[in-house]
């Protein structure tokens, strides 16, 4: 298979942008600078495009190793066919070439294998190819005691078994009757015998059935827990007919054989033989390859909405360089602070105990705000954790007996900030403070920067995805370190701020080298140029080829080395300085000037039209932030837990996470709401996150309070209908009457139907 003109048609675009940007890959290159600063060589294929043509190449090489594998294999045996090659060459899935493989892949001595050292292939053969003849009759010639075959019966029993094992092993039949059943089948799930209440949490999935083809990813991914958990069974239905379906496919598989009617002598034993085929053999291995298949897609789905979730969290809009005081609250063990100044550095660290058992809250107020006037603090992050409206409301009583110091207070998702303290680079960072305290650290710095600060943490641990745990691991370690590297890199690091965690995620700098920088950093001072990389131990020409573009050095030598021209670029500007007779300092910034520059005027062989536009472009606005600017949702006061929400009440609330079924809103009540798909806006909406993303701020109506399962339904319709109790409870009658008892609850759930999905996901 041509890797190269496969990925160009899948991405409809021309084969040399392929072949060029492959080329690039291959020596190195990451997508981020190939998209970037080699938009010529690539004909300008974006980030998107890259990605998708990196895991296509990493596929496509994979199934062309595999090929070649499995016709070196045939070859050796002396089975391969011009046919057969041909097929193999042709195949483009990895199932595909698998099916293929199968009949001459090495197995296990199998009833058929035993059959054909017992002699008994050319029965077989002579079935098959006269369906005139006898089968008891031909089968009494091959009886032989010293081969185990007694009778009439073990003889024609060892041949049904040869010619099951090669009807199952039919390629182009597997093939058919696969996407029959994919097209067809029903999956229905079940509780396990007397698990009814330790499978509580799958209470949706006791009596369901969807269409396999039809089932969702978050619904297929919890059906698969719990199976996982032995507390579902997993039926696999051909078709909403089991009984006549089943029968369908056996008269595939007969008329496979060519068997259509039993007028002659062995159509009926044949026919019997395809019938177990179908249900013994075939059906059995279709089951395995759809739920594989379905869990497959399921997961990639998944990893996609972790991913998206993420990309939105890392580029959520920073605060900025302010001094922040964090706040890790806890209950009974104390609320941690933690000090930062501007750039990040840990000032003071302290813990307060202004709740039960203690009660200490005017001594809390008083410590914090000593801190404040002390570091002159502008903003106050507080974790969203355990206690969180309880230490929100310790700061607001702040604020009201301190009206002179000026700060803003806002509150934060902690998700992870655990995890990163008690990391290895969380003790190299702080080894002289307790573990407890470096979590209210990390929640000042991720208000002031949350890319910053969240790349610090393994990014499953962040806590955006759904079943997360349950996914291909290194897909999703893959898919997930991705997104951290498209988007430390489209915002730019500032080389003499930046952590070593941050560094590490630039285009072409490894972990080795970002410990070099910071060490070159702390032993020679602040970098003043971009030049000076060139001399960090094991930066070599490569690496700085790759990274320069997106490291920034402010208020350095060169004020082009805080922006994300390449240095390979610089002479474009000269160009541009030389020919307009304007100094780089009053080129900057100058937008009408810039853009009545032409910019053919200075394109040349090594620089095109794209690299020239978009020198111009940061230009207007170098080092331009691409993340959106910071705003504060701000929680409703005395709205604080479960029990004070009221069905009608219309809240603020930030998303903390968008599945593909809907989005959960932390209202500030300890328990996120979940916005049900159908409840995200007054239109049909496919996909949640063309409506909301995660760290939006948003307003959402309660429509139901479940405080018993703490499950909470919101709406942002615009009209959102709030009906009263004994309405729902003649709905609800009005349904129980009219439908049957096996549907898809999960599919027919709106509002606090939907809610049943919060639980499990957040588990």
């Amino acid at each position: 298979m041509d890797v190269i003109q496969k990925i160009a048609h899948e991405l409809a675009v021309s084969p040399n942008q392929v072949s060029a940007a492959v080329t690039l890959i291959d020596e190195g290159a990451t997508v981020p600078f190939i998209a970037r600063y080699r938009k010529e060589v690539t004909g300008g294929l974006d980030d998107i495009q890259l990605r998708l043509l990196d895991e296509r190449l990493i596929y496509l090489r994979e199934l062309n190793s595999r090929r070649e594998t499995i016709l070196e294999s045939i070859e050796a045996q002396g089975k391969l066919s011009p046919e057969l090659e041909k097929s193999i060459q042709e195949a483009d899935t990895k199932t595909r070439l698998e099916d293929l493989y199968l009949p001459y892949k090495p197995k296990r001595r199998t009833k058929a294998q035993i059959a054909r050292e017992a002699g008994l292939e050319p029965l077989a053969d002579t079935i098959l190819d006269d369906r005139n003849c006898i089968p008891e009759q031909v089968a009494s010639a091959f009886i032989n005691a010293d081969k185990a075959i007694a009778d009439v019966t073990a003889a024609l029993d060892g041949a049904r078994q040869i010619i099951m094992e090669r009807i199952s092993e039919d390629a182009e039949l597997v093939t058919t009757l696969r996407e029959r059943i994919w097209q067809k089948g029903i999956m229905r799930s079940a509780v396990g015998k007397a698990k009814e209440t330790e499978a509580a949490k799958f209470k949706d999935y006791f009596d369901f059935q969807e269409a396999i083809n039809k089932i969702p990813s978050h619904r297929a991914l919890a059906l698969f827990r719990g199976r996982n958990e032995n507390l579902l069974t997993l039926t696999l239905l051909p078709g909403n007919n089991e009984k006549e379906d089943h029968q369908l496919c056996a008269q595939i598989v007969a008329k496979h054989i060519q068997v259509s009617d039993t007028s002659k002598a062995a159509d009926a034993w044949l026919a019997e033989t395809a019938r177990f085929a179908w249900k013994v053999k075939l059906f059995t291995r279709i089951d395995l390859d759809l739920k594989q298949q379905l869990r497959e897609a399921a997961e990639l789905e998944a990893i996609r909405v972790f991913a998206n979730n993420l990309k939105d969290l890392l580029l959520a809009a920073p605060a900025g360089p302010k001094a922040t005081l964090g706040l890790d609250p806890g209950i009974r063990t104390g609320v941690k602070v933690a000090v930062v100044d501007a750039t990040g550095k840990l000032l003071a660290t302290d813990t307060i105990y202004p709740h039960a058992p203690r009660n200490q809250w005017d001594a809390s107020i008083a410590t914090v705000a000593k801190l404040i006037v002390q570091h002159q603090v502008e903003l106050v992050s507080i974790g969203n954790g355990t206690g969180s409206r309880e230490t929100d409301q310790l700061v607001a009583d702040l604020m009201k007996q301190h009206k002179d110091l000026k700060f803003s207070k806002i509150t934060v998702s902690e998700a992870g900030a655990s995890v990163y303290s008690a990391s290895e680079l969380a003790s190299k960072e702080f080894p002289n403070i307790d573990v407890s305290l470096r979590g209210a650290v990390s929640i000042a710095r991720r208000l002031q920067d949350p890319l910053a600060e969240l790349v610090k943490i393994e990014p499953k641990s962040i806590g955006v995805g759904q079943y997360q745990h349950d996914v291909n691991q290194i897909q999703l370690a893959r898919g997930l370190d991705a997104v951290v590297e498209d988007c430390v890199n489209a915002v730019g690091v500032d080389i003499n701020t930046a952590s070593a965690a941050l560094l590490k995620q630039v285009s072409g700098i490894s972990n080795t080298i970002s410990q070099n920088i910071v060490s070159f950093r702390d032993e020679q001072g602040a970098f003043t140029n971009r030049k000076q990389l060139k001399k960090v131990p094991r930066l070599g020409a490569k690496a700085y080829e790759q990274a320069a573009g997106f490291l920034r050095i402010m208020n350095g030598d060169n004020p082009l080395d805080s922006s994300s021209v390449h240095p390979e670029s610089y002479p474009v500007i000269e160009d541009i300085v030389q020919k307009t007779g304007t100094p780089i300092t009053d080129l900057i910034g100058k937008q009408s000037f810039l853009r009545s520059l032409n910019a053919t005027d200075y394109t040349n062989q090594d620089f095109g039209l794209p690299t020239v536009t978009d020198i111009l472009q940061e230009l207007e606005k170098p080092g331009r932030d691409p993340r959106p600017e910071f705003k504060s949702v701000t929680f409703k006061a005395g709205i604080e837990k479960i029990t004070d929400l009221k069905e009608g009440m219309t809240l603020e609330g930030v998303v903390t996470n968008v599945a593909s079924f809907g989005a959960f809103v932390d209202i500030g009540v300890h328990q996120d709401g979940l916005v049900h798909i159908s409840h995200l806006a007054d239109v049909f909406v496919k996909d949640p996150r063309d409506v909301v993303k995660t760290g939006e701020m948003v307003k959402v109506k309660v429509l139901e309070i479940d405080v018993a399962r703490k499950r909470i339904a919101l709406s942002m319709k615009k009209e959102a209908p709030v009906e009263s109790k004994s309405s729902k409870s003649e709905k609800q009658q009005t349904r129980k009457a009219n439908k049957p008892r096996q549907v898809s609850a999960p599919t027919q759930a709106q509002g606090s139907m939907a809610n049943a999905f919060a639980k499990a996901l957040k588990k």
